[in-house]
């Protein structure tokens, strides 16, 4: 019997060619267990297999062979099984990352959201304006993109100011969080309706002094007010500015 398609990666495990396999195979799990005892037999310590959402009908199968649940996108399923007992199988991502931006225009005014899904509707609570990063976006890129789309206020990047990290955020996952200095380039706003339920450019000491503004947010602009914060910068050696993103004190 023929072993399935794989590919031998550089840290001794194989990687099943899920392409490769009919999702209708009647023979998968006899196909899967030979090719199994067989990897284990020259050698290899961990099997991976992503499965396509199409070919959902072998993950019953891999399960039952001893597979488990490595990680999920929505179109993906990977799957791993250990040949050696002791065999480091990495972890998937374990944090989010998002940023904020800390706005000021000329007037000494702040660009404040409250957002609409926010748990006490009694009141507003004013917070900067920010969100999660896109996979393959860079920081500054994600940080002017979320002002854009929450206020519709177009905005330039200036310093990294500091970051936040901390556990239990969505899903069980922790988080990193990012806040930026930006210097506005338009003054009309033009709020997102769908997460955004007011948005205001507001006297920042009037911020500061707000009962409606937590204290984090509060020390954070304080932060971006007393910093000079760290502008982004590039890195000699480094020829493809897509893959990497640096922030070196000037």
């Amino acid at each position: 019997m023929d072993i399935l398609k794989a590919t031998a990666d550089r840290f001794g495990g194989i990687v099943i060619d899920a392409d490769a396999v009919d999702a209708t195979d009647a023979e998968f799990a006899v196909r899967l267990a030979h090719s199994v005892e067989t990897w284990q037999r020259e050698g290899f310590k961990v099997v991976w297999i992503e499965l396509p959402i199409e070919k959902a009908a072998l993950i019953p199968p891999t399960a039952q062979a001893g597979f488990s649940f490595h990680h999920s996108r929505e179109m993906h399923l990977t799957l791993t099984k250990r040949l050696e007992p002791d065999a480091f199988i990495p972890p998937y991502a374990t944090h989010y990352i998002g940023a904020g931006g800390v706005v000021l225009n000329d007037e000494r005014e702040l660009l404040v959201v409250s957002e609409r899904y926010r748990r006490d509707h009694s009141r507003p609570y004013w917070k900067l304006p920010g969100g999660a990063l896109m996979p393959g976006e860079h920081l500054v890129d994600g940080v002017v993109r979320e002002v854009f789309e929450e206020t519709g206020i177009r905005a330039q990047f200036d310093t990294l100011v500091c970051f936040r990290h901390w556990h239990g955020y969505r899903y069980g996952k922790s988080d990193i969080y990012f806040i930026c200095r930006l210097s506005p380039l338009s003054s009309e706003i033009t709020k997102d309706d769908h997460e955004i339920d007011d948005c205001c450019w507001m006297p920042v000491d009037d911020y500061l002094g707000s009962e409606y503004v937590g204290d984090f947010n509060k020390r954070i602009v304080r932060s971006a007010l007393d910093s000079h914060g760290i502008p982004r910068s590039w890195v000699d050696g480094y020829s493809d500015p897509d893959s990497y993103e640096f922030f070196i004190p000037a």
